[in-house]
C-alpha cells in the first residue's frame, strides 16, 4: 500500500505543477495583450506627425525653424482643428498652412481672413487661387538664385535653391526668378501679407541650413509675436460626411468583442490543448540486415542499365561479411581483405582480388555469373572458418523394433 501511494503522489505532482504553470501562462497572456491593448489605443490617439510638422523632429518636420522662431522670442502654437485655430487667431499672428486639402475653399478663406499674415508653406493650385488671385503653379527650379526683387525680407535672407515655382501677375511681387517663374511670391494687402513658398524644400529640418533658406524662414514667419501652424486633421475635414469609412460604419461594442474573443480563444487553447511531454528514445523491435542496403543499390543499378555499380555494391557488402569472417576490423582496406581470404582458402591472390576487385562486367548475364561467383567464394569461407557440424546419430531401424505379426504367432 506504501508503494502504492508513493507513486501515486510522484505521478500527481508533475500534473500540478503542469496546471500551475498552464495557469501562470493563461494570466501572463492576458496581461500582455491588455498591455498592448493599451499601448496600440495610445498610440492611435497621438496625432500624426511628418511633413512639415513643426513638432516633428525628421527630415520632414519643421522643429528646428519652430526652435529658431522661439529663440527669436515668437511663440508657435500647433493646432489641428478649426476651433483650436479660430481661439488661436482671436489676437492675431501669423498663419502658417501647411496642408489644406481637407478643408473647403470657404474655411480656408474664413480662418485665413482671422490672420495679420498667411504663409502657404505647400500651395497647389486652389490655395493660390482662393488666397493669392494673380499667382499660379509653374514649374520647378534646382539651381541656386538671388532674391530679384525689392520686398526687403528677401534681400536679408540671400540666395536659396527655391525648388517648386510660381508666376504671378501684378499686383503679386515675385523673388527669385528662375526658369520663368518665381521661387517666393508675396501678396501685401494694406498691413496683411500672403506669402507662398515651397517650404518642403526650404523650411524642413534636412534642409533649413542651406544657403538663406533659415533666414528668409525667420523673415516671413516672424513678422508678428504669434505663430499659429495649423495642420487640419481629417476628423476636421469639410468632406468627412460624403463618404463614410468601414470603422464609421462599424458599431463601437464590435472591436473590443473581437478583442475579448481572441484572448478567450488563446487562453482556452493554452489551458486545454494538447501538451506533448519531452522526447523519448525507444528501441523498436526490428532487426535489419547489413548487407540489405548495399544489396537495394545494387537491383537499382541494375535496372538502370549499369551492372558494374551494380557488381560494385554487390562486392562491397561481401567485402564487409568476408572481413568479419576473418577476423578484420572496418578500417581494413580491400586489398588486406582479399589478400586474407585468399590465404585461408589457399587460392590464388590474384584470382581472389579480380573477383573482389577489379571484374568488371557489360551485360545482365556477366553480372549474374560474377554475383554468384562472390556468393560461391563466401560460402567456401563460411565452411573453411566455421567448424562443421557433428553428424547427426542414425536413427534407430524401426524394422527391429516392430512386433510379429499374426502370422508369425500362427
Amino acid at each position: 500500500m506504501s508503494g502504492s501511494g508513493s507513486m501515486s503522489a510522484v505521478a500527481t505532482a508533475p500534473s500540478r505543477r503542469r496546471g500551475i504553470w498552464g495557469w501562470t501562462a493563461i494570466a501572463a497572456g492576458i496581461i500582455v495583450v491588455g498591455l498592448g491593448l493599451t499601448a496600440i489605443a495610445g498610440i492611435a490617439q497621438l496625432p500624426a506627425r511628418g511633413l512639415l510638422d513643426p513638432h516633428a523632429a525628421g527630415p520632414d518636420g519643421t522643429r528646428a525653424i519652430t526652435r529658431l522662431l522661439q529663440k527669436e522670442g515668437v511663440s508657435v502654437v500647433a493646432v489641428r482643428d478649426r476651433a483650436a485655430a479660430r481661439a488661436a487667431l482671436s489676437s492675431g499672428g501669423t498663419l502658417v498652412w501647411a496642408d489644406t486639402s481637407p478643408l473647403a475653399d470657404d474655411t480656408i478663406r474664413e480662418i485665413s481672413s482671422l490672420a495679420e499674415d498667411v504663409v502657404l508653406l505647400d500651395p497647389a493650385s486652389r490655395d493660390l487661387r482662393v488666397l493669392l488671385p494673380g499667382a499660379s503653379v509653374g514649374g520647378y527650379g534646382m539651381s541656386l538664385v538671388e532674391p530679384d526683387c525689392e520686398l526687403p525680407d528677401a534681400q536679408r535672407a540671400g540666395p536659396i535653391t527655391p525648388g517648386a515655382l510660381f508666376t504671378a501677375d501684378a499686383p503679386v511681387q515675385a523673388c527669385y526668378i528662375s526658369d520663368g517663374g518665381a521661387g517666393l511670391v508675396v501678396r501685401d494687402e494694406g498691413e496683411r501679407r500672403v506669402s507662398a513658398v515651397d517650404g518642403t524644400v526650404l523650411f524642413t529640418n534636412a534642409q533649413l541650413a542651406r544657403d538663406g533658406n533659415a533666414a528668409l524662414a525667420l523673415n516671413l514667419l516672424g513678422r508678428h509675436p504669434w505663430v499659429v501652424w495649423y495642420l487640419p486633421s481629417l476628423e476636421d475635414s469639410d468632406f468627412a460626411d460624403s463618404a463614410p469609412s468601414l470603422g464609421e460604419l462599424t458599431p463601437p461594442w464590435v472591436t473590443p468583442v473581437m478583442l475579448l474573443l481572441l484572448t478567450a480563444g488563446v487562453a482556452a487553447a493554452v489551458w486545454r490543448g494538447r501538451r506533448f511531454g519531452p522526447l523519448v528514445t525507444e528501441r523498436l523491435p526490428v532487426t535489419v540486415r547489413v548487407g540489405e542496403t548495399s544489396e537495394g543499390r545494387a537491383r537499382l543499378y541494375a535496372r538502370a542499365g549499369e551492372p558494374t555499380h551494380a557488381l560494385d555494391n554487390l562486392r562491397i557488402g561481401a567485402l564487409t561479411r568476408l572481413a568479419r569472417l576473418v577476423g578484420l576490423g572496418p578500417s581494413a582496406s580491400a586489398q588486406e581483405i582479399s589478400d586474407a581470404v585468399a590465404e585461408r582458402l589457399g587460392e590464388d591472390r590474384q584470382a581472389v582480388r579480380g573477383l573482389l576487385l577489379d571484374t568488371t562486367v557489360d551485360d545482365d548475364a556477366q553480372l549474374v555469373e560474377a554475383a554468384d561467383r562472390v556468393r560461391s567464394l563466401e560460402q567456401r569461407l563460411h565452411a573453411a572458418v566455421r567448424p562443421a557440424r557433428p553428424a547427426q546419430r542414425p536413427e534407430p531401424d524401426t524394422a527391429l523394433e516392430q512386433p510379429p505379426s499374426r502370422k508369425d504367432h500362427s
